[in-house]
């Protein structure tokens, strides 16, 4: 199976059964057994044109007759995959763009669809260096009109196109290695023998930047625990909210269990931490996780955070609360994002304040409760601690300073790809007051 065919299969995937692209990807790449090159070529197509979708329609409708929505959708599935190539790869030959969409026109539409194919795309081909360009930074960037409005509002008009461009950069693989199981130095010469392309990272200590490594989960780096996967942003809210020695923790939306193993580490694998998910298989998940890096701290538990358990009133000296939120910030690892029904997200900040003000409970006198969110909607951020915070005299608004320039402002800070090169996140630190 070649990596166009594999990219496509998760393109219709992905249209037809609302799939998200990183699983059905991971998915099809395993099934259709790619080696690590084809599955890193399988990767770009299927993520650039998500990415870039709504600019590959305006190329394609420049040199289409008709209308694209009378195209079989397959179709223009393929054409996608064709400019996608010759306009945004390089080193990809444009008679192979040509040739294998032809192809993959044949097997999966017609010969007439083949055709067409084979006629647009040689079209682009011949004008690849004069293609029409976008005036609106809505079909620039492959934004809708209704998601690039949300953006402005909460960024502003002089951070907007700096946004927009993040979103349709690839983002780098970010590695923390586990100081229970390995040393930085170590790992980095262990990555370059696998043949990788590793980096310390310029300002997060411990972390590393690689490329090249294939399947990640394969390397021995990996199955024995000495790195995991997290983005520096997520890594920065645990260093935010201070875990240490012989603390107890709760996390109450872990999965896939990433702060709570940070956490550990920063325990130094000492204390006690509770994991919690809402759905079953999540809870294995984190257990996995945790028994691949030896964290012997950390039990898990399936909990719903909105439901109050008594037991745990007034019990930990660290909550984190990183609540469901619209994922706006984390828009260039899933570009499938940009196409959510913006209506429903209305619904998200009730459901975090309740949240909030549930497991707040859990807080003891002069412990910290943690509240991060992976969006950069000032609704789903300021605008819920501020509520929280106004509400419950109890608690305060704590700063709190990170690596290099990065501090809060009233105990709160956000991070964007396009200044941080993070995901976009909110962190808000608070502290529940001592009793007199």
């Amino acid at each position: 199976m070649s990596a166009r065919v594999t990219a496509l299969h998760a393109l219709i995937a992905c249209r037809k059964q609302s799939a998200w692209s990183d699983g059905i990807l991971k998915e099809y790449i395993q099934r259709d057994g790619l080696d690590r090159r084809d599955a890193a070529l399988a990767s770009r197509l299927c993520y650039g044109v998500l990415q870039s979708k709504i600019l590959l329609d305006f190329y394609i409708s420049h040199f289409l007759r008709g209308k694209l929505k009378d195209l079989q959708p397959v179709v223009l599935d393929i054409l996608r995959l064709g400019v996608y190539q010759i306009v945004f790869m390089d080193k990809i030959p444009t008679s192979a763009a040509v040739n294998e969409s032809v192809e993959l026109g044949k097997k999966y539409a017609n010969r007439q669809a083949s055709g067409l194919i084979n006629g647009l795309l040689r079209n682009v081909v011949r004008q690849k260096d004069n293609l029409p360009q976008p005036t609106d930074l809505e079909t620039k960037y492959s934004h809708s009109k209704a998601l690039t409005a949300l953006l402005r509002e909460n960024v502003g008009d002089e951070l907007l196109e700096p946004l927009l461009l993040s979103h349709n950069t690839p983002p780098k693989t970010m590695l923390q290695v586990n100081p229970l199981r390995g040393e930085t130095q170590a790992v980095l010469h262990e990555l370059e023998e696998a043949g990788a392309e590793p980096q310390l990272h310029p300002w997060l200590p411990n972390c590393i930047v690689v490329s090249g490594t294939g399947n990640l989960e394969r390397l021995p780096c990996f199955q024995e625990g000495r790195v995991y996967v997290q983005d520096p942003a997520a890594k920065l809210s645990v260093l935010a909210a201070a875990p240490k020695e012989n603390m107890k923790v709760l996390d109450v939306c872990s999965a896939p269990g990433g702060k709570s193993f940070a956490s550990a580490m920063e325990m130094k694998n000492r204390g006690t931490i509770q994991s919690c998910d809402i759905h079953p298989h999540k809870v294995q998940l984190i257990e996995k996780g945790a028994a691949r890096l030896g964290i012997s701290i950390l039990s898990a538990c399936q909990q719903d955070a909105k439901t109050f358990v008594p037991a745990w009133e007034n019990a930990f000296d660290l909550v984190i609360a990183d609540v469901p939120c619209s994922g706006l910030g984390v828009i260039r690892k899933k570009p499938d994002i940009r196409e959510k029904d913006l209506s429903k997200l209305a619904d998200l900040p009730p459901l975090q304040k309740e949240i909030l003000q549930n497991v707040s409970r859990y807080v003891k006198p002069g412990g910290v409760l943690l509240y991060s969110t992976c969006t950069i909607l000032k609704r789903e951020n300021e605008e819920v601690a501020q509520d929280f915070l106004k509400k419950n005299p109890s608690f305060e608004a704590e700063d709190f300073h990170l690596c290099g320039d990065l501090h809060s402002q009233n105990g709160m800070l956000t991070l964007l790809p396009c200044l941080h090169d993070t995901d976009g996140f909110f962190i808000c630190k608070m502290r529940k007051c001592n009793e007199n």
